[in-house]
């Protein structure tokens, strides 16, 4: 039986990535605590796909929005930072997804897939991994979904608000609404 993960320190990872200026470069957990800084993790199948594209730039838009929230987003798949850069220079129109503001991952060894317990090994693909890490490293918040199935930004958001209160938020709970008194 999986190891439970939430309310653990996270996996610690440091990959390649092609940054929002388009350059290589790395993004690691440790450098998002030390900048005291939330993490959102999203792990994708990969480039050059349908689903994806509408997930990373969805996030891509909601950018701003994170990083009001001191949030981190790195999108993550186990293909190359080459592959990525090419799909980044492919425009929208043309299942590509353009310019990103966060940056894309490379996981090609497929170990920090492995390490989130999200790799569909006879692929060498993952599935469709959120997570969120407090500044402190605890990970604090995972969900999987199913390939065909796209996230909500909107979800990720609030969860993350949530988390952020401190508080006990109730079913619902949006940002703004009281957290409960016990």
């Amino acid at each position: 039986m999986p190891e439970r993960m939430v309310g653990k320190q996270a996996p610690r990872f440091e990959m390649e990535a092609v940054m929002p200026n388009k350059e290589f470069g790395k993004v690691s957990l440790e450098e998002n605590m030390k900048n005291d800084k939330w993490t959102v993790l999203f792990f994708y199948p990969m480039d050059f796909t349908f689903v994806c594209p509408t997930e990373i730039t969805a996030m891509s838009d909601r950018f701003e929005e994170f990083d009001d929230l001191d949030a981190v987003v790195i999108g993550v798949s186990t293909d190359t930072i080459h592959t990525h850069l090419a799909w980044i220079n492919t425009d929208r129109k043309d299942n590509g997804i353009g310019q990103l503001n966060y940056p894309l991952a490379a996981d090609h060894n497929q170990q920090v897939t492995r390490d989130y317990g999200i790799l569909i090994e006879e692929e060498g693909v993952a599935l469709r991994g959120l997570f969120i890490i407090d500044p402190e490293g605890e990970l604090k918040y995972a969900v999987v979904h199913d390939n065909n199935i796209g996230r909500s930004v909107d979800e990720t958001l609030r969860v993350l608000q949530a988390l952020q209160t401190g508080g006990l938020c109730p079913a619902n709970w949006k940002p703004g609404q009281a957290t409960l008194k016990v």
